[in-house]
């Protein structure tokens, strides 16, 4: 009886032991990469948050500024955002435009 207790007590204390190194593991995982996003090593994903290196494979430019992804598709999203947000700037300006002509101000 007694040594089915001491094994039971035993496994709960490795088990408990185990559950907590990987516990610190995530936290000091998730530090670095804080760290390292200080640094400027690793950027985040604009579209999914997802922290990836800097010089990642996967890419975009919009001006300037590039932009690193963790997936084709987070890049895809962004370009999509990107040329929706440019047309709409198009048709403000656009209609902004065709508001002075009709006004006599051309």
């Amino acid at each position: 009886m007694y040594r089915w207790l001491i094994l039971i007590v035993a496994a709960f204390v490795l088990y408990k032991l185990f559950m907590g190194d990987r516990g610190r593991k995530k936290d000091q995982e998730a530090e670095s990469k804080k760290r390292m996003a200080a640094t400027g090593e690793m950027v985040k994903d604009p579209i999914c948050g997802t922290y990836v290196p800097a010089d990642a494979d996967i890419r975009a430019r919009d001006g300037d500024k590039v932009y690193a992804f963790c997936s084709y598709e987070c890049r895809d999203a962004f370009v999509k955002r990107l040329e929706a947000v440019r047309t709409q700037q198009q048709s403000v300006t656009q209609a902004k435009e065709g508001e002075h002509v009709g006004n006599g101000q051309a």
